[in-house]
């Protein structure tokens, strides 16, 4: 078991949300995902987190396989000055990747690359909001990825397929309250753009994202 001491609302300090009762005055008040958090203060709870929970739920919501960039593989690879589709930092944009094992948890719900003949709606969309549904509160969220199937995932301590089951809830509710950003129901809107901003603006949180984001 890791002992931490956290935010109650873990969201505060990923997103920099506002909390009213500190706002200074006069100060308009934002209730975007990404508002600022001037005058801010979390209050703070110990928790103990056990790393293989936390694996346990990471590896019922990551992939094999996530889509990227849609331009990626329509470079001619032949080393073209300032080619638009070079990485920064070297490479070749690519239109999506897979791994042996479960590695992203995508932040989109669903891309689709018509060009390309390429389409993927996310695991999550459908085991968390299943039926269209666009909304869920903290138990329907807990139950829902509690009975996601589990793999091993890549990243955080071994936990084998049979090893898998999740009775704990601690973690889920953390990730909730992380993305719900302590509001009692959770969109699916709000919900990619929590991935999206534990990603770091990837397309997909992989382990070292989300391990953070639980305080690991």
């Amino acid at each position: 078991m890791m002992k931490l001491t956290r935010a109650v609302l873990l969201s505060q300090v990923f997103f920099g949300l506002h909390s009213e009762a500190f706002a200074p005055p006069n100060r308009q008040e934002s209730t975007a995902l990404y508002s600022t958090a001037e005058g801010a203060t979390a209050v703070t709870a110990e928790l103990d987190l056990d790393p293989k929970e936390v694996v346990k739920v990471f590896g019922r919501l990551a992939e094999k396989y996530i889509m990227l960039d849609e331009s990626g593989g329509m470079c001619c690879y032949s080393a073209c000055k300032d080619c638009e589709f070079r990485l920064p930092g070297g490479g070749y944009k690519m239109a999506d990747q897979s791994a042996s094992r479960p590695k992203w948890i995508p932040v989109y719900e669903e891309r689709i690359f018509e060009g390309q003949g390429k389409e993927h709606i996310a695991k999550w969309k459908t085991g968390i909001f299943p039926d269209g549904a666009t909304v869920v509160t903290k138990e329907e969220f807990v139950d829902a990825v509690l009975g996601l199937d589990f793999a091993t995932p890549l990243g955080g301590p071994f936990v084998s397929k049979s090893a898998g089951k999740l009775e704990e809830t601690t973690v889920t509710e953390c990730l909730f309250d992380i993305l719900a950003d302590g509001k009692d129901k959770l969109t699916r809107h709000r919900m990619g753009l929590g991935l999206k901003k534990l990603s770091g603006d990837e397309a997909g949180l992989t382990w070292a994202g989300f391990s953070a984001a639980m305080g690991l």
